[in-house]
């Protein structure tokens, strides 16, 4: 498994080991995951969350007006260093 891959199931596994349903997805250039916030979350917990998703490219909280709380984090897929890196319609 790639990294990037390494490092998204770390994340989530370290959210779920808190109690946090999560959802990793794969895109072609990153990986995210997410987990959903209750109300009702100790400042211990939220410690623990900043750290999990702080091993993540980028990361960040999505609050809407209906009190839905997301917890985010992307985690970049490596660059190709050689071989095919832009694909089948950039090799000569």
């Amino acid at each position: 498994m790639p990294a990037s891959g390494v490092s998204t199931e770390a994340i989530a596994a370290r959210l779920s080991d808190l109690g946090f349903l999560t959802r990793v997805e794969e895109h072609p250039r990153h990986m995210t995951v997410e987990a959903e916030m209750p109300d009702e979350v100790s400042a211990e917990t939220w410690r623990e969350v900043l750290d999990a998703v702080s091993a993540a490219d980028q990361f960040g909280l999505l609050a809407t007006s209906l009190n839905a709380r997301t917890v985010w984090a992307v985690v970049r897929k490596a660059v190709p260093t050689t071989g095919d890196v832009g694909g089948p319609s950039h090799q000569r």
